[in-house]
């Protein structure tokens, strides 16, 4: 039978600290666990959202969780004040233990896969490629650090640095919630809180899957990443989907998300992705 449960980062409940975890019906796992993170803008969002996505993938024998984290509001208060990205590093690097342990307890640790969307990804960028407290996040794992082996990034800001032509909303958001200083304020964060500042011969193998109608992170900075992988030899992907919007994959209902999810599977299981050629 499958099976749900929810889990709780305190013994005090502290909204935003948790996570969900579904285990599929079959004994034969796959090599592969699945942990996602949420988009919102730092600053909305819920676990909830992947939920018919893991179940899909319940139903190809893996084991999923979604977590929350504490959200930033979009209002800031004072320069530092407040819930930023550090603090949400925190929340999901402590998620991520939680479900290394769940799946130990279970005689059930394979290799663990991370996918996030806009902001997920940008965390989830960071839970991969960084070490932890490497950004000046706090985090207490009980178990230790098991890095993702892969990570599947959906529309993901590569830097929070400003960049030409930038989004304005996407620019207030960046400071007032993941950040919490504005750039001219503190420039050194958001350089801490950049996915190219830990981009390096021992990051895990990505999956860019970029939307053909972004208008929030440009598409062209993770195909960088991606071809800057590919000098070390590891075999990242980028692909676009030419009719999709920003933070299209929530879902299997519509032709293009069935696409992304095939594709997202093919990565998981060693398996070729269309239309992603040669970088």
């Amino acid at each position: 039978m499958k099976q749900f449960f929810s889990c709780y980062l305190d013994d005090v409940v502290t909204p935003g600290r948790s996570l969900d975890i579904f285990a599929p019906e079959t004994e034969k796992f796959q090599e592969f666990a699945i942990f996602f993170v949420h988009g919102g803008g730092w600053s909305s969002g819920s676990k909830t959202c992947y939920h018919k996505i893991m179940e899909k993938f319940n139903q190809h024998g893996f084991f999923c969780a979604s977590t929350d984290y504490r959200l930033a509001s979009p209002v800031r208060k004072a320069p530092g004040a407040g819930i930023t990205a550090l603090d949400q590093l925190q929340d999901i690097r402590e998620a991520y233990d939680i479900f290394v342990s769940f799946l130990k307890d279970r005689g059930a640790l394979r290799k663990i896969a991370v996918f996030g969307s806009s902001a997920g990804a940008h965390l989830a960028s960071l839970l991969g490629c960084a070490a932890p407290g490497e950004c000046g996040e706090s985090a207490v794992l009980k178990n230790p650090w098991i890095a993702p082996v892969k990570l599947i990034l959906q529309s993901v800001p590569v830097s929070l640095e400003p960049w030409e032509d930038i989004f304005p909303p996407i620019k207030a958001s960046i400071a007032d919630c993941a950040c919490g200083w504005s750039y001219e304020e503190n420039p050194e964060i958001f350089r801490k809180l950049s996915m190219s500042s830990y981009l390096n011969e021992n990051n895990p193998q990505c999956f860019f899957m970029e939307a053909g109608n972004e208008h929030m992170f440009p598409g062209e900075f993770s195909l960088e990443v991606a071809k800057q992988h590919h000098l070390w030899q590891i075999d990242s992907i980028w692909k676009k989907y030419p009719s999709a919007e920003h933070g299209f994959f929530y879902d299997t209902t519509r032709k293009i998300q069935q696409m992304a999810f095939a594709d997202m599977l093919n990565f998981l299981l060693d398996q070729e992705v269309s239309g992603t050629g040669k970088l």
